[in-house]
């Protein structure tokens, strides 16, 4: 298949599909149509076929999708079908909630370590991932051929350690800071901003009191 643009809207349903058609699987269902998975997910018919027809359709008239099928091609389209080895820079709260997170693996993100400054964690475990010291940081990202790193620091920290990892050769970056990284742009960045996922909802919460006093 030809590769073509694939907006960014398309790309971030993609995982709700796949969540979706895994749940769906495991109830037992074998194919679907496209109605029938919009009234699932509140998604309208026609957005699933456009969306699903970037990538060539998989669906076939009157019959609908296969959905083990479908859910294995939206895996490989979102790179499930192989490991991707990552660390988790910062070993506080938030990133040990990360390392004791089992389904990573079962979507082949595969946690190879922790990084923190503090010696007070050095040789600890989370869920049987180690927490190593900084010095350690570019041997270990060599050795275990690492490709994406979760940074879990405050702000203040986040840039210098950003810097820090393409230095090392990172190139992929999943980031939960609340900063917007500036890196070269062969490096990926998916930031998480969890306060302003929570003023999203704040805004829902106030709006949804003022249509229904």
């Amino acid at each position: 298949m030809e590769e073509r643009e694939i907006s960014k809207a398309v790309i971030k349903r993609l995982p709700r599909y796949y969540r979706y058609l895994g749940e769906i699987l495991e109830s037992g269902v074998e194919r679907i149509s496209s109605s029938e998975l919009s009234a699932r997910m509140n998604v309208t018919a026609s957005q699933i076929r456009q969306d699903l027809n970037n990538f060539g359709g998989f669906g076939q008239q009157g019959y609908g999708y296969n959905v083990a099928y479908l859910y294995e091609e939206i895996g490989k389209i979102l790179g499930l079908d192989r490991k991707h080895n990552m660390i988790i820079v910062g070993g506080g709260n938030l990133g040990q909630a990360l390392a004791n997170y089992v389904a990573f693996e079962k979507r082949g993100f595969v946690i190879k370590g922790i990084f923190d400054v503090n010696p007070v964690l050095k040789g600890l475990s989370v869920r049987g991932i180690e927490i190593h010291m900084l010095e350690d940081l570019e041997r270990f990202i060599r050795e275990e051929e690492i490709q994406i790193a979760a940074l879990t620091l405050p702000k203040s920290k986040a840039s210098e350690m950003a810097e820090l990892l393409v230095r090392y050769g990172i190139k992929a970056i999943w980031n939960f800071a609340h900063i917007d990284l500036k890196v070269p742009e062969d490096v990926l960045v998916e930031s998480v901003h969890l306060s302003e996922s929570l003023m999203q909802l704040s805004y829902n919460i106030t709006r949804y009191e003022r249509e229904h006093p």
